[in-house]
């Protein structure tokens, strides 16, 4: 777990965010599989074939997104006995466990109608789970620094996630290499084995501060979607993150492929992805230290300029160069998520700002546009990348020509490359620093004690429970 600065008093303790953060166990050992994974699975051994499986995942992806603003705007405005963010949560987890049975143990040869209603289902159920733990998260320090902090906890909880279900098709691989069924079987059973104590965490393990009836509504979608469009600041880290996880997602969706088709390594594929998310637990903890140090734009361009030199030492890799790949893998691994990290907590800063300014809590609607941003992305990136590479002559499993292979290596190197180059030239001088927000911070808090308000923003509403 994280290192971290003086706790806060308004900050829980290490044990309660960790145990907070075992929700993203599932979220995360399902989100890796599904997009690398699971497309190539269905294409494959479901016989749908890449074009069909890229643009099923496309629309999946942008259904999904289309879900974050109405569950945001929802969740901020739910008022029941359990909270606000609770009921979302076990109502979702209900709906993500039923796809993730359903999508990782399809039949022999699923349909696309298959494939599409179960994604359908699963994002829904991702959505609902997601946006609340997303703004509940934002709302368990008020900080600039502790901010960081909780979002490390969650993040590298969500590492250690995707390395302990990439265990399993790593293990599955140096014993059974064919054996793509018991691969996603083994995940599956991952994701549903540990969504029951990630749920109990999730939802008892911290207080959630009880909105009052007198607190402000929440404002309608389209009022959120208007506000953020004319928020700058917003605009750019939502772009910045767009691009970041274009190229993440770029890079998930090929590494595979890249591996055995252009290394030459068919063993080696799985392997060196889980060995990516073992040295990818440890960059949470790292990036925060500089991000104390920096602050938290200028620690972003610094990732995601390290991301892009990264990825551009990919095209200086001939095949059969297993010590350049296994380096920058782990150097990948280190710098995993460094960017996103920086980029989640500027946005409960933003919260923050857009309260001040207008009156309205907003934390939910912002993170639910926050992710809306990343799953468009994630949409972008496998409905292009996998029809891109196959225009190019790339068939998987099958025989290649060097042009083929040297378009799958350009497409793997420079679409994350030039993606991490537009993130970083986005936060590139960022102005909401943490004497700016210390100010906007000063300014509320004056504000809500005027108001007779709690520091939480509520009326009469505690603060989250050490």
């Amino acid at each position: 777990m994280p290192a971290s600065s003086p706790p806060a008093a308004d900050t829980p303790p290490a044990w309660r965010l960790v145990a907070f953060s075992l929700i993203t166990l599932p979220i995360a050992g399902a989100g890796l599989p599904l997009a690398v994974y699971l497309p190539a699975y269905y294409a494959l051994e479901g016989g749908l074939g890449l074009t069909v499986v890229g643009l099923v995942f496309m629309v999946g992806r942008l259904w999904d997104a289309a879900a974050d603003p109405l569950v945001g705007v929802l969740s901020d405005r739910t008022r029941t006995r359990f909270g606000r963010r609770r009921p979302w949560i076990a109502a979702g987890a209900v709906l993500f466990a039923l796809a993730s049975i359903a999508l990782f143990s399809p039949p022999a040869r699923p349909s696309p109608t298959y494939l599409a209603a179960g994604l359908a289902v699963f994002y829904l159920g991702w959505t609902m789970i997601q946006i609340p733990v997303s703004a509940w998260a934002g709302d368990l320090a008020r900080g600039y620094h502790q901010r960081s902090r909780v979002a490390t906890y969650v993040q590298t909880m969500s590492a250690a996630g995707l390395l302990l279900v990439l265990v399993l098709p790593a293990l599955i691989d140096q014993v059974w290499p064919d054996q793509a069924r018991a691969k996603l079987l083994a995940m599956g059973g991952f994701i549903l084995a540990t969504l029951v104590p990630g749920l109990a965490g999730a939802l008892f393990a911290v207080r959630e501060p009880a909105a009052s009836p007198q607190a402000p509504a929440a404002p309608s979608a389209l009022e959120t979607l208007g506000a953020a469009a004319r928020d700058p600041l917003l605009l750019r880290v939502l772009g910045s993150d767009f691009a970041v996880t274009l190229g993440q997602t770029i890079r998930g969706s090929l590494f595979v492929f890249f591996v055995v088709g252009y290394m030459g390594l068919p063993k080696w594929g799985s392997l060196l992805f889980l060995l990516q998310f073992v040295f990818g637990v440890f960059a949470g903890p790292i990036w925060l230290q500089v991000g104390y140090r920096f602050g938290k734009g200028r620690t972003a361009v610094a990732a995601e300029l390290v991301q892009a030199a990264i990825n551009l030492g990919l095209l200086f890799v001939a095949p059969g160069q297993f010590a350049a790949l296994l380096t920058l893998t782990i150097a990948q691994g280190l710098a995993q998520g460094s960017g996103n990290l920086m980029l989640r907590s500027i946005v409960a800063d933003l919260a923050d700002r857009q309260r001040l300014t207008s009156g309205q809590e907003r934390s939910g609607v912002l993170f639910s546009v926050f992710s809306l941003s990343g799953k468009a992305a994630t949409a972008a990136a496998v409905g292009l990348a996998l029809p891109l590479v196959a225009a190019l002559g790339f068939h998987p499993g099958g025989h290649n020509t060097n042009t083929a292979l040297q378009g799958l290596k350009l497409v793997f190197a420079l679409g994350p490359a030039l993606s991490h180059l537009v993130s970083a030239s986005l936060v590139l001088g960022f102005p909401l620093d943490e004497r700016r927000h210390a100010e906007i911070r000063r300014a509320l808090e004056a504000r809500d004690g005027a108001a007779g308000l709690s520091p939480s923003g509520s009326l009469g509403v505690p603060a989250p429970a050490e």
